[in-house]
């Protein structure tokens, strides 16, 4: 007999009724006789009726057949043709058929007489298990669907559907007509009506018409289960079957991905517009009007249907994820609205002290949005008190809170978006990932949460109830054997953690759909699972250089200096039994090489926890972090940002050491700033007179008012944006915040009175000779004894720099500057002793009016 053949009922019953019902008279009258046959009050005896199995034909001839009606004891006999029954038939024994073929024309009489058939496949497991004959009005030739409860949705053709629901009845299962809980499985030809969309609710395995015609084939293995995920999984209808899909918004590689992915479950795709498409899936942050007037046939949907529709393993509801037009175009908040356009330079410092006001406000406001579930995070005191006076101890434990604070939401997120969804129970579709997958990618981060929720609330009483005397080293050496304890488990296992992650998102797709969906939300400020986990890495050395940073503004009478200093090498063990071999050895190599560039370069800008970013050249606009027209190269590193200058010339000359072969340092050491102190960062506007420019809003923990710091990038390798939007996600790792994206704010060179275009001019370069010129002067005098040769030296070397060009205006007036700075050449040597004390006054001025503007 062919395994695909075509089976169809010929009994007079319809095989397309709800067999439920049947099988349920069934069990009902198999009670009844059993209860009767065993009452102790029966006055007369009913005759005991044995059961007896007929091998016919080929069933006969079968060795192993006959072996097994031996071990279950069940008497049998042979029987070659229909004529032999009547000699057979008893009424001592109820006879039971075993035939090969349940198409040939022995089986179709024996079926119409309402015989008891059964297949050799029964016989065969009931004697390898050892269990009873399963009872069965129905021709029962396996057993592969027993206790499966099926249901179909979707067929037109009724032949189709008498051979499916025969082949069902064959392997034991059951039809239900109408769909309700007690439904195992689905068996659709198409991904509409109720039935489906019920099941997908339920979270019923949704089959196709395969499915039936493969466990078909597969009657006569021993043990073979149709519900075996191995096998089923080949069989589900995929989420977009029948679908043909078009996206609107996406990158060129996101739209590759998503059209691959829609192959991959079932679907076709068409270009935007194609009338045949069933589906538009729009990005919605990115597509505030559609480019044409879409069919009413056509569902125009979130790329978040997608997405769920693919961790669901099943085409969800459109309607929950329909994409709706904006009324109103986001406005997305900038400074620029703070601008005005006027020449008045007193009201342009003016409109400049309030734009840096209003940032200021920002972000003296918690860095993190409070979006945290509820079940992670206990309700916060009242509003932290402001001490009159602001001392730099206080403001750093106030950041400590605050990251730390920033730092247990970011747990509280990876625990209550990833970690429980992927652990629950009865998972539409099936678990998402394996338990020691799930293990392999979170590792210790509960024990991680509780210990730092706990130094979270300690930290949060120690601020609300502020006092400079009060210990905050304590609360760290509480908790020192739980952070060894729980730290470096995760630390040392998290390239695996890592690994893990992009190899399932690769080979699971509802993985990755998972992961679409959640990274999405706001909670995770578009942030990556990876981007989040390495946040345990990065946290202990962030406090550890915060604990530092606090220990330097404690006073030594304090006795809190002490125990900061204990807690410190606390949080060194717990980094020490981190494995040393998940270094990077290429990392550590170029910050040395940044530290041998650099001249005056601090020594701890080399840790082991720290990785060179980005190396970025610009030119200062402003009056810091040094004069306007400086060449300034910028270190990007993963907690900080080393800003150093190029080199002037130096008078004089400096023998290397013997056997010193590395070229001198091109660079100056300006500052070393960790990201922490990055409020905000500006991305200037292109406009005529002004290209490639940013600033950063910066809060130093001993000054009082933000200092704005602006440059010009002057190489076109990395683009502006790209930088910008490095800079930030490394600033919000710092400070433990997942809005990166809400640290860039859009600004107007007027607003903060940036100028690019006079950089290369002459009258610019006249300029800042001249600011060289006075620092060498100053430098000069510095002694009482200073021959008047070495200012001469320095005016000429700058007066040298403006030579040998035709003087134009500008030159002149740059000319006439520097013959009046030249007389001084000529004035006695007491009053040159006190030009310094001018020029540190007039330095002196000029920063305290900057400080004002600010």
């Amino acid at each position: 007999m062919a395994d695909n053949s075509v089976l169809t009922s010929t009994t007079g019953r319809t095989s397309l009724a709800d067999s439920s019902i049947f099988d349920s008279k069934v069990t009902e009258i198999s009670k009844e006789n059993v209860f009767v046959g065993s009452a102790s009050y029966v006055e007369e005896e009913m005759p005991q009726i044995e059961t007896r199995m007929i091998l016919v034909q080929e069933a006969g001839k079968q060795e192993d057949l006959i072996k097994a009606l031996k071990e279950i004891k069940v008497p049998f006999v042979k029987m070659e043709s229909l004529e032999e029954f009547e000699s057979l038939d008893s009424p001592e024994f109820e006879n039971v058929f075993i035939v090969m073929d349940f198409q040939d024309s022995i089986f179709d009489e024996l079926h119409k007489t309402d015989c008891r058939i059964i297949g050799p496949p029964v016989i065969l497991n009931c004697a390898q298990k050892g269990e009873p004959l399963p009872f069965s009005c129905r021709p029962l030739y396996c057993t592969s669907m027993m206790n499966l409860v099926l249901c179909f949705t979707g067929f037109r053709k009724k032949e189709e559907l008498v051979r499916l629901v025969t082949l069902v009845h064959h392997m034991g299962g059951v039809i239900r007509k109408d769909f309700n809980s007690k439904v195992t499985h689905l068996v659709a030809n198409c991904t509409q009506g109720e039935k489906f969309r019920i099941a997908v609710s339920l979270g019923t395995p949704i089959m196709k018409s395969e499915w039936i015609y493969k466990a078909w084939e597969r009657r006569n293995e021993q043990d073979f289960c149709a519900s075996v995920d191995d096998f089923r999984n080949e069989f589900k209808v995929p989420p977009f079957q029948d679908c043909i899909l078009s996206f609107l918004g996406f990158s060129d590689e996101e739209k590759t991905n998503m059209e691959e992915m829609t192959k991959m479950q079932g679907g076709n795709c068409l270009p935007v517009g194609d009338e045949r498409c069933t589906h538009l899936v729009v990005e919605e942050n990115v597509v505030k009007e559609l480019p044409f007037e879409p069919s009413k046939k056509l569902h125009v949907v979130k790329q978040e249907w997608f997405w769920g529709s693919i961790q669901m393993d099943a085409r969800a509801g459109e309607t929950m994820y329909l994409y709706e037009k904006a009324n109103t175009p986001e406005l997305k908040k900038s400074v620029s609205l703070l601008s005005l356009n006027t020449p008045n330079s007193n009201r342009k410092r003016r409109r400049l002290k309030e734009t840096l006001a209003q940032l200021s406000r920002e972000t003296d406001m918690s860095p993190f949005p409070p979006q945290t579930p509820k079940s992670c995070t206990k309700s916060s005191k009242n509003s932290t008190p402001v001490p009159s006076k602001q001392s730099a101890r206080w403001q750093v434990a106030k950041e400590l809170y605050q990251t730390e604070s920033n730092y247990v939401n970011i747990l509280a997120t990876i625990i209550q978006l990833f970690q429980v969804p992927l652990e629950e129970e009865g998972q539409r579709g099936g678990p998402i990932l394996a338990p020691e997958e799930i293990k392999t990618i979170f590792g210790s981060i509960p024990d991680i949460f509780d210990v730092h929720m706990k130094i979270k609330d300690d930290l949060e009483d120690l601020i609300v109830n502020w006092d400079e005397s009060k210990s905050i080293g304590d609360i760290f050496l509480k908790y020192s054997k739980d952070l060894v304890k729980t730290y470096p488990p995760f630390v040392n296992f998290f390239e695996m953690s890592k690994e893990t992650i992009i190899k399932c998102e690769k080979q699971k797709p509802r993985f990755h759909a998972f992961l679409k969906i959640n990274q999405a939300k706001p909670e995770c400020g578009r942030q990556s699972l990876v981007e989040l986990l390495i946040r345990p890495v990065q946290r202990l050395p962030s406090v550890a250089l915060l604990l530092n940073d606090l220990k330097k503004h404690t006073a030594e009478e304090n006795p809190d200096k002490s125990t900061l200093e204990k807690a410190i090498g606390s949080l060194k063990e717990v980094m020490t039994h981190i494995n040393e071999d998940k270094r990077k050895t290429e990392a550590q190599k170029q910050i040395f090489d940044v530290v041998y560039e650099v001249d005056g370069c601090p020594a701890n800008l080399l840790s082991s926890h720290r990785s060179l970013v980005q190396r970025v050249e610009t030119i200062s606009l402003g009056e810091h972090p040094c004069d306007r027209g400086e060449q300034v190269t910028l270190f990007l590193f993963n907690d900080c940002l080393e800003i150093a200058r190029k080199r002037h010339k130096v008078i004089g000359t400096f023998r290397s050491p013997p056997g010193h072969t590395r070229p001198p340092a091109s660079l100056k050491h300006i500052h070393l700033m960790p990201l922490s102190q990055i409020k905000k960062v500006l991305d200037i506007r292109e406009t005529e007179d002004c290209h490639n420019a940013f600033a950063l809003l910066v809060r130093p923990p001993t000054e009082r008012a933000n200092v704005l710091l602006s440059f010009q990038m002057t190489s076109e390798e990395l683009p502006k944006e790209n930088w910008l939007k490095m800079l930030c996600r490394h600033v919000a790792n710092t400070i433990c915040k997942a809005d990166a994206e809400n640290l860039i704010y859009s600004a107007d060179p007027e607003s903060f009175e940036v100028n690019t275009k006079d950089m290369d001019s002459t009258l610019s370069r006249a300029s800042r000779a001249i600011k060289k010129t006075s620092k060498k002067v100053t430098r000069a005098f510095s002694f009482s004894k200073t021959p008047k040769r070495a200012l001469r030296r320095a005016l000429m070397t700058s007066q040298s720099s403006v030579e040998g060009r035709s003087p134009s205006s500008n030159d002149k007036h740059v000319m006439s500057r520097l013959s009046s700075t030249s007389s001084l050449a000529g004035i006695p040597s007491p009053s040159l002793v006190s030009l310094p004390s001018f020029f540190e006054r007039r330095s002196h001025t000029l920063s305290r009016s900057t400080t004002h503007l600010i």
